[in-house]
């Protein structure tokens, strides 16, 4: 007999099914958002800004299975080179788009990450765009954000909605002038075992949660990566407080329906270092991979040129905005971290104790719920994966057999719960999402998986506060780093005030 977990996880994915295959099929489909009525054959128009490896996903998504409920009109990005490939990968699927980007000479010879390009506001006003989606450097997104909005158009945006609390205050000031809508894609909800989890917190099956223990595991290749990359600046990405662990908080967040109140936190980078370098045998490494005499021993060495996709992207296009993919991994203006713990504390009165690090031997993650009832274990292991040099791996795809779901009622046996399972990048969680991002009348969801401003806000400020507690030591309360945020939606959980069964006599 199946549990009432199991029992929606198939209506879940039938559902899905059922969708997604009328969708292909080009059946009339009804719409539900404000700014696309009107539009010629119904369908809504969207533009991408931001070219890079994150962007694909989407534009994919709309030249073939929502082709018929969608249309991409335009892209743009700080580099011709990646702009004119979106433009020419939508060519080959039979869509002609417009491509935006500076002229010749326009990029400063240093990447300069945080800034709107004129290009972006000349895109909207000559192809009239319902949804922006925004896809850039973690930096700029509040940028994109709101002149999209004050320009008209609602908008999609990749986490993390930015990367500090002016930045999300501005975000939210101007969706309340311009009154119009955000989006903020959270892939890691939709994913199933992790909606399982919800399911089952929702159910009560350990009742209301106490504390949360979490400790989430990046390995020295996906790890690394961060280090190599513009992440590897907070200017650029808010740190992996920010640029990672907004999946992570948001996740809790969701799980527990509830809102952050105070944070304290504790960071440090001590492996990837110059220090660590030498203590490797590297004696005179050079800023970036290519070009580097320590290639032949270095075990952080990238080849750019090795895979097509890497090369493609990155390293036929330096030429256009001088950015380097391949930067090394102990180089010293490196200035984020790579150890961290964080203690927040929630507006139920739960609080958590959360832990990332970016040098272990395997990638993924461990948390457990400690509820009235009893405990809730839960863990994924995660294929290694690296943006854009591993073309045929699934970003954040969870490794075969590597999920366990585990409640333990008090004084009671463990139950074993079988994992709720899906297909491809993060968990199977983009697929159920692009799903309910792009279907107009996506099936309702018990789980309230969407997410708007308020839901990337509370987010972005748990790792802005451990981000601020790193420097100044004291305990940071989220009240004091934004005004006027409303607190998300969430589906309803077991409060303290339910009556708890007494647990049997031992």
């Amino acid at each position: 007999m199946k549990t009432p977990a199991q029992n929606e996880n198939a209506i879940d994915r039938r559902t899905f099914i059922k969708t997604a295959a009328l969708a292909s099929a080009g059946l009339a489909l009804g719409s539900n958002i404000a700014s696309a009525a009107g539009q010629a054959g119904g369908k809504r128009r969207y533009a991408i800004v931001g070219c890079g490896g994150r962007h694909r996903m989407y534009l994919n998504a709309i030249l073939k299975d929502y082709k018929d409920v969608a249309e991409i009109v335009a892209v743009c990005d700080v580099n011709q080179g990646r702009a004119e490939a979106s433009k020419n990968a939508a060519a080959q699927a039979g869509v002609q788009i417009k491509a935006y980007y500076p002229a010749p000479g326009a990029n400063p010879k240093t990447p300069q990450f945080d800034r709107l390009i004129p290009e972006f506001e000349t895109m909207i006003k000559e192809t009239n765009p319902d949804i922006v989606i925004v896809t850039t450097t973690d930096c700029a997104h509040d940028r994109y954000i709101t002149r999209a909005m004050e320009l008209g158009c609602d908008t999609i945006t990749e986490k993390p909605m930015t990367i500090t609390p002016e930045k999300c205050q501005r975000i939210l000031d101007t969706k309340k002038r311009t009154g119009k809508n955000i989006r903020v894609t959270f892939n890691y909800r939709y994913s199933p075992p992790r909606t399982q989890v919800k399911d089952l917190l929702m159910s009560g099956a350990i009742g209301d949660v106490l504390s949360v223990d979490f400790t989430w595991l990046l390995n020295t290749r996906h790890g690394a990566d961060y280090f190599r990359r513009w992440h590897s600046n907070k200017r650029n990405s808010g740190g992996l407080m920010i640029h990672k662990a907004t999946h992570h908080f948001d996740l809790v967040n969701w799980w527990l329906s509830a809102s952050p109140v105070e944070v304290t936190a504790v960071g440090k980078r001590e492996f990837y270092t110059p220090e660590m370098g030498r203590r490797f045998g590297l004696k005179n490494p050079g800023d970036r991979c290519t070009g580097c005499t320590e290639a032949k021993t270095c075990g952080f060495y990238m080849n750019l040129a090795a895979a097509s996709g890497t090369r493609a992207m990155y390293l036929e296009n330096e030429k256009y905005d001088g950015y380097h993919r391949d930067r090394c991994v102990f180089r010293p203006d490196i200035d984020i971290e790579d150890t961290m713990n964080v203690i927040v504390k929630y507006d139920t009165g739960a609080t958590m104790s959360y832990s990332l690090n970016a040098f272990n031997a395997w990638e993924g993650y461990m948390i457990a719920f400690n509820g009235t009832k009893g405990r809730l274990e839960h863990s994924i292991v995660e294929q290694i994966y690296v943006n854009a040099a591993d073309s045929d791996a699934a970003q954040g795809a969870i490794k075969a057999g590597g999920t366990t779901v585990r409640v333990i009622p008090l004084r009671d046996s463990a139950i074993d719960h079988k994992p709720w399972k899906g297909e491809g990048s993060h968990g199977g969680g983009d697929v159920v999402m692009l799903n309910d991002v792009f279907l107009p009348n996506p099936p309702a969801d018990k789980y309230q998986r969407n997410s708007d401003e308020r839901g990337g806000a509370e987010s972005i400020l748990i790792g802005a506060a451990a981000n601020l507690s790193f420097k100044t030591g004291k305990t940071v309360k989220i009240a004091d780093l934004i005004k006027d945020l409303a607190k998300p939606s969430y589906p309803p959980m077991p409060t303290s005030k339910d009556p708890v069964k007494m647990p049997r006599r031992v």
